[in-house]
């Protein structure tokens, strides 16, 4: 079995972990977190840990987050994805110019969905800023969000630019789309802004945010605040399929006792191949918590050097993330198909780790083959399309 888990923050407790698994099944059918889970989680203060301490943040180091968000997926993966993005998008509020910092963190708990995919377009507006419209999907937390950051191309049409967008919740329309097979309580909605008006100092090209030389990089001290966004967003975003794994093993070897064969009557904790599939799942899991410390001790190491963190880093670092997650998902269907026929009912937690781990691996970030081209042509000198999330 995995070892048990010292808590992995102030307030992510194994209680907090015991109560997410306790939700699960209710926040599937709410399609969104329940209230209880969102206000447990804004008291533990797992939110504020990157944030900058000039606004009453912990500002911690950025890996500090990655092993409370792979905890939580123990009791719900659905939660843990939202509470990391939640606490993520702290994080990157924390890139914006000074004055949209202090508004924005200065309401109260920041709850900010970031579809950060460029599909609204920004038009240049008197004054300064933009006139923003647009549709974005995957608003992850949408549905509690006070705050939202959205892409969009930006500027006039011959002098585009990709930036990044805040706005107050109250600027968008919620269309309720959300009906999947897994991380459903994640609320996922699409949002909808037609002719909102952007200050320009909410506004940080996404060139800026994604190598890390953001206005916030300039303002904070700390190198926090200089972790490029696609190695950031791709570590923390597979940290809910690396503890769902975790989790399936355990659910797995406690399976094993209670469990006896029809064919010949026999426990199946004493079949070979039930011992081999549990032995095999272990130190597939060492080795992927292995590679995620490699992956963010080599990026730290660079940071603290003061050294930036070039292109075939960052690409090498989205591709561990995408491997952690192609690996957890196969951990997770081998244990399924390991497990007998009872786990498909739908009270069985493996077969919600599944699903929801089988949604998550959709994301962009995670797609291997794009992932494995980038990391092989970056590291042999090749330049990649400008269009690339590095």
């Amino acid at each position: 079995m995995v070892a048990a888990e010292p808590d992995s923050a102030p307030g992510i407790t194994q209680n907090f972990v015991d109560a997410l698994a306790e939700r699960a099944r209710a926040a599937e059918q709410l399609r969104r977190l329940p209230d209880r889970t969102l206000a447990d989680a804004i008291a533990s203060g797992f939110f504020g840990y990157l944030v900058p301490k000039r606004f009453g943040g912990r500002e911690e180091k950025f890996p500090e987050i990655l092993d409370p968000i792979r905890h939580m997926a123990h009791g719900c993966v659905s939660s843990a994805w939202t509470l990391g993005f939640y606490t993520l998008h702290n994080w990157l509020l924390a890139l914006f110019p000074e004055q949209a910092q202090a508004e924005a963190y200065g309401g109260g708990p920041f709850l900010c969905p970031a579809p950060l995919a460029p599909t609204g377009r920004g038009l240049p507006a008197e004054g300064g800023g933009i006139t923003l419209s647009g549709r974005w999907s995957w608003a992850t937390g949408v549905m509690d969000a006070n705050w939202i950051m959205v892409g969009a191309l930006c500027g006039p049409d011959d002098g585009l630019y990709p930036a990044l967008a805040l706005l107050p919740a109250t600027d968008i329309t919620v269309d309720d789309v959300w009906h999947t097979e897994g991380m459903r309580a994640t609320g996922s909605n699409d949002v909808v802004i037609r002719n909102a008006q952007v200050p320009g100092h909410r506004l940080v090209r996404s060139a800026d945010i994604n190598s890390g030389t953001a206005p916030g990089a300039a303002l904070h001290d700390a190198t926090t605040y200089r972790w490029p966004l696609v190695p950031a967003l791709a570590l923390a975003a597979a940290m809910p399929a690396l503890g769902a794994a975790e989790r399936a093993t355990d659910l797995y070897a406690d399976r094993l006792e209670g469990r006896i064969l029809y064919e010949g009557g026999t426990r199946q904790q004493d079949k070979p191949m039930a011992q081999a599939h549990l032995g095999h799942a272990q130190v597939r899991l060492r080795a992927l918590r292995g590679l995620r410390d490699d992956t963010v001790a080599e990026i730290e190491a660079l940071l603290d050097a003061g050294i930036p963190v070039r292109i075939p880093v960052r690409a090498q670092a989205r591709l561990a993330a995408a491997h952690i997650v192609r690996e957890s998902r196969a951990i997770i269907a081998d244990l399924l198909h390991a497990s007998g026929a009872s786990v498909h009912f739908t009270d069985h937690p493996l077969q919600r780790l599944k699903r929801d781990v089988d949604v998550l691996s959709g994301h962009v970030i995670f797609d291997y083959d794009t992932t494995r081209e980038l990391a092989g042509a970056t590291t042999i000198g090749l330049k990649p399309p400008r269009t690339a999330l590095l």
